[in-house]
């Protein structure tokens, strides 16, 4: 009993909050390949995430993309869970040094964000904003980013009304390598009036 006590790995949390809307909690850790490939694989392959992610690969695909993903310093990938359940997936990424920097004039500490609720259970329940909100204040943690951007499918309007809910303002559709977009900013001045008061 002891050694199988000691064999389960307690979940690092990057950041946790308890969210008082859901009455649950909120935590994002950093992904880990060899923990959480076949998780993600199967989320990326869910009829709700395909066409929006265009990443329905084979499991040993997804390990290559995953670990390039891993490696790009630029970005870091986190699972979100919601009471201690892993549900969802995250990207921060900076965007002076990603393809959305083209797109717009970049303040070197402004972060993107990506993401998708991966467990079909969860959907369709409330939870997207709350979480984007968390994703949202653990970004603006560090202090020096002002902005936080993203840019979803502009066909996937359930996101980008969340987006907007949360603070995100549209700019303009822009054309990027894999889809059309919305572009979208949230000040940190924003963000704070909305839900920090």
């Amino acid at each position: 009993m002891m050694a199988s006590r000691q064999l389960e790995k307690k979940p690092e949390f990057a950041y946790q909050k308890h969210d008082s809307t859901l009455d649950k909690t909120i935590a994002f850790r950093e992904v880990q390949l060899k923990e959480d490939l076949t998780r993600i694989h199967q989320w990326m392959n869910q009829p709700h995430v395909i066409p929006f992610w265009n990443l329905g690969l084979e499991l040993d695909k997804m390990q290559s993309h995953l670990e390039r993903a891993i490696a790009d310093t630029h970005q870091t990938l986190y699972i979100g869970y919601l009471d201690g359940v892993p549900m969802s997936y995250w990207e921060s990424y900076w965007t002076k040094d990603d393809i959305i920097a083209k797109c717009y004039q970049p303040h070197p500490e402004d972060q993107g964000i990506h993401l998708l609720i991966g467990e079909p259970d969860y959907l369709g329940k409330g939870y997207a904003l709350p979480l984007l909100k968390a994703m949202t204040a653990f970004q603006l943690q560090h202090l020096p980013t002002q902005k936080i951007v993203t840019e979803p499918d502009i066909r996937n309007q359930k996101m980008i009304h969340v987006f907007e809910r949360c603070g995100f303002e549209f700019q303009r559709q822009i054309t990027l390598p894999d889809k059309q977009a919305a572009l979208m900013f949230c000040s940190r001045d924003r963000f704070m009036e909305k839900w920090e008061s």
